[in-house]
């Protein structure tokens, strides 16, 4: 369903098996990528890089729909594999979406990574008239179309009676090309979405808190902040850890032949408030941010050996770049490539 452990003997450092790298694009076709008409061309250019995965988020904002953007990648791409980062569950009934990501599968020749999470902003919901629950009820809602998902995407007729579903004997069709059925990815920042996550997903993607209006918490990118989360997931999840594949997403880039100085600008930057994005609660060294999963400072080759250290350290072994920064990240694959 994922890929295959490492070698037998090559551990992390929480005594999981090492798994190969895999490296995932994003793309919205937004404004500032060159709209919809540039959307293919730059997954097709995800698939030139060598990136694994490309993936599209699901918001209503200026962005291409991800269902029907996937629904073209799968004709115009050959070999990256297909995925949503992630579909909010609010915005569609998990039958209906079931047939559309089955279908997508059957398209693409079996190469679809289905990530769905509880959603997130408010404004988007409400603007649209859906309901936007508290955070308690959006996980339950998860965790049910999870199940209800599971099911449906085996190709198995589902019967499902829970608080905010019920599903009365449809049978999952098109039956997918992927068995026993595409990957399911989820993930978040908070240990109860962790927790779901580690219940329900192949994938679990590691995110850094975030405040209720989306900003990001910058003590949430350390690597302390980080194992945190990696040892929640690994109790949580108990047997099947092994299992999992972890996914995280590197928010910045910077190459630069010198990794400290560079670093120290950036906390500087971050101190006088130019990131508008992320909220500062706490004050880190240099030597915290590049010890950072979240930030890639320094040349193609350091990168590299920092990503090789993150692996070590918590068994994350898919990386994920945002979409301007696919071009930027590009020749590091090759250094890490069949590790």
């Amino acid at each position: 369903m994922t890929e295959a452990a490492a070698p037998a003997g090559e551990l992390s450092a929480l005594g999981s098996p090492l798994r190969p790298f895999r490296f995932a694009a994003a793309g919205e076709g937004n404004k500032q990528e060159g709209g919809a008409r540039k959307f293919i061309q730059t997954a097709q250019q995800a698939e030139e890089y060598g990136f694994d995965t490309f993936v599209v988020p699901d918001h209503l904002g200026d962005q291409v729909g991800p269902i029907a953007a996937l629904g073209a990648l799968s004709q115009a791409t050959e070999r990256i594999r297909l995925g949503t980062s992630v579909l909010a569950n609010g915005f569609r009934n998990p039958v209906v979406l079931a047939k559309d990501l089955a279908t997508i599968d059957v398209l693409s020749k079996g190469r679809l990574e289905v990530g769905v999470g509880a959603g997130w902003k408010a404004d988007e919901h409400l603007a649209a008239g859906l309901d936007y629950d508290s955070p308690g009820v959006r996980l339950a809602k998860l965790d049910e179309a999870l199940s209800i998902l599971d099911v449906l995407l085996r190709g198995q007729e589902c019967t499902f009676e829970g608080k905010y579903y019920q599903v009365r004997g449809i049978k999952g069709t098109p039956r997918p090309r992927q068995g026993p059925r595409p990957p399911i990815c989820t993930g978040g920042g908070g240990p109860k979405m962790l927790r779901l996550a580690a219940k329900h997903a192949d994938i679990v993607s590691v995110v850094p808190v975030t405040t209720k209006n989306g900003t990001g918490l910058l003590s949430g990118i350390t690597m302390e902040k980080t194992l945190e989360k990696v040892n929640l997931i690994k109790e949580a999840a108990g047997e099947r850890f092994d299992q999992i594949e972890l996914n995280w997403a590197i928010t910045a880039i910077v190459i630069t032949d010198d990794r400290e100085k560079t670093a120290e600008m950036a906390l500087a930057a971050i101190d006088r408030g130019l990131h508008p994005d992320l909220e500062v609660d706490v004050k880190l060294s240099v030597e915290e941010l590049l010890n950072s999963p979240y930030v890639a400072i320094g040349s193609f080759e350091e990168i590299a050996d920092q990503i090789r250290r993150v692996r070590q350290l918590t068994g994350m072994s898919y990386v994920g770049v945002f979409p301007t920064q696919m071009d930027a990240f590009a020749p590091v694959i090759p250094l890490l490539r069949d590790e």
